[in-house]
């Protein structure tokens, strides 16, 4: 394992990533590792971590891997105490674990709701309020959450009625977790992407319809995963200091289009 880095933006902080077996969450977490943070990948295809954990070693970086279901509180618990037994206090949570369910309302299932709702909303409400605990129990310095809502967050779109309640929820508990955890020095905020290629979704955006959605976009692009590394590390940063309860939006416009 390489030698643990001290230097870069981060440091050597150690920064907790749920979701990260693929799609943004694998971004994110080797984005933050590039910059010197120790980062424990959190998700439950374990497999997937370990690979990814082996890439981010194989850069110099400091990685380790946690199983983590959102949905089960005791699993959140176990996760966080794992993550601070490789690494120490968590310093930088990017809560980004996320589902969706394409339907139109009429069709929309209970357990669909359940299903998104849980994940999004309360599976992110439980993981930062472990993390914030540890950190006030702690009094680590600098604690910075980042929940990764979405431009749909505040724009309605047909046949995501459950996602977009999922991420309107998640926003607004931005600013509540902002305001109750100021005092404690720790910074939340919100990061909300536009449309992003990534694994999920890479075939549609080659497909006649997704090429038609991409023209009606106002830059006729779609975003790259890399278009989030800029704001990402902002809000992870010490530079950050004066920056919580926000929302910063990356989508070429198209949530005001």
């Amino acid at each position: 394992m390489a030698d643990d880095r001290s230097t870069g933006l981060l440091g050597g902080r150690c920064a907790l990533v749920t979701g990260a077996s693929s799609g943004l969450g694998r971004r994110f977490a080797t984005v933050l590792a590039r910059e010197g943070a120790r980062v424990v990948l959190a998700a439950r295809r374990a497999e997937r971590l370990r690979d990814l954990r082996t890439e981010i070693e194989g850069a110099g970086g400091r990685a380790a891997a946690v199983e983590l279901d959102v949905l089960s509180d005791g699993s959140v618990t176990a996760a966080v105490a794992a993550a601070e037994a490789a690494f120490g206090p968590v310093q930088i949570l990017v809560n980004n674990s996320g589902v969706s369910a394409q339907k139109r309302i009429v069709d929309m299932s209970a357990g669909d709701y359940d299903r998104v709702m849980n994940t999004n909303a309360r599976g992110a409400f439980l993981v930062a309020r472990e993390v914030a605990r540890r950190i006030i129990d702690a009094s680590v310095e600098g604690g910075r959450i980042v929940n990764v809502a979405s431009i749909l967050a505040e724009k309605a779109v047909r046949e995501l009625s459950v996602y977009c309640m999922s991420k309107a929820a998640l926003l607004h508990l931005t600013r509540v977790q902002a305001l109750e955890w100021a005092r404690f020095g720790i910074n939340v905020n919100a990061l909300c992407p536009g449309y992003v290629r990534t694994e999920i979704n890479d075939e549609y955006w080659d497909t006649d319809r997704g090429r038609r959605f991409v023209e009606s976009f106002p830059r006729r692009r779609v975003g790259d995963a890399s278009d989030l590394d800029g704001a990402l590390l902002l809000l992870v940063s010490p530079e950050s200091r004066m920056i919580t309860g926000s929302a910063i939006t990356v989508d070429d416009a198209l949530a005001i289009a």
